[in-house]
């Protein structure tokens, strides 16, 4: 399931990028109304739905993998991305390139063999109110990294955004159910819901103000890090007896090798009409 969701993902990532570089920039810090704007590009919207899909194959992952492993497996992202871009896009890769996504691919399968199930330590009710405070302040930090100059800008963006996509992984590891009274009383929740739009609209700042390069990049390590950490030290994920150099390596070769595809988010589109 989270192979499959990362499939989407990557899919989604090419439309989404396209629509994000065709889409009039009003250069005022992070645009509170790309989203809405966007939502009139047929790409963004096939995006979307592929996201939605990619999402709920996601949470089923999530419920039942080692965090460290569903958010290692969205590193396929990048290679799916690759991939796609070079069918429909026209772009080439190179043997190196080519060579990433064998880096990837066997990165994760290291994962798969190292892990066990999900860990069973389950997180406080604080946990789930701080959970909530730091998507808060997450959006707040958006704001003001949306301010700084091009040059560091979009890698910010791209990472913070990454950071509040990890939280959404998170949040939903940490509900005790996914039943309707549970979730409306839960804060973890209400973390979730806007720390996915806080990250997919940082993210579409990100891919339409600067270079995607970076951006793909920082966000890769924003999602797979903190939740790793969070899953190891919180919620008891662990690695099998005796495995765990294993998993970390392939964790490490996982992430690598996404980063070096990461160059693929750089997509050239026609410059918009003037509005």
């Amino acid at each position: 399931m989270s192979l499959f969701s990362a499939v989407c993902y990557g899919i989604a990532a090419v439309l989404q990028s396209v629509a994000a570089r065709a889409t009039r920039d009003v250069r005022r810090g992070v645009d509170p109304l790309l989203l809405l704007r966007l939502l009139g590009d047929w790409r963004f919207l096939c995006g979307l739905a592929l996201n939605v899909v990619g999402l709920a194959a996601q949470i089923g992952a999530l419920r039942s993998l080692p965090l460290y492993l569903a958010q290692a497996t969205q590193s396929a992202i990048i290679p799916v991305t690759a991939v796609v871009a070079t069918r429909w896009l026209g772009m080439r890769m190179r043997r190196s390139e080519w060579l990433a996504v064998a880096l990837v691919c066997a990165g994760l399968s290291l994962l798969g063999f190292a892990s066990v199930g999900a860990g069973a330590g389950h997180a406080s009710s604080a946990f789930h109110w701080e959970l909530l405070v730091a998507v808060l302040l997450l959006s707040l930090l958006g704001l003001a990294a949306g301010r700084l100059p091009n040059t560091s800008r979009s890698a910010l963006l791209g990472l913070i955004s990454g950071v509040g996509f990890g939280a959404v992984g998170v949040g939903i590891r940490v509900l005790p159910d996914l039943g309707l009274p549970t979730m409306a009383l839960d804060p973890a929740t209400y973390a979730v819901v806007l720390a996915g739009v806080v990250a997919s609209w940082l993210y579409a700042c990100a891919l339409q103000r600067g270079r995607v390069v970076a951006a793909t990049a920082m966000m890769l390590v924003g999602q797979l890090a903190p939740p790793a950490v969070i899953g190891v030290l919180v919620l008891g994920d662990q690695a099998r007896p005796g495995w765990t150099p294993v998993a970390f390596a392939g964790f490490v070769t996982a992430l690598s090798g996404g980063l070096a595809l990461a160059r693929f988010g750089d997509i050239k589109v026609p410059a918009p009409d003037p509005a």
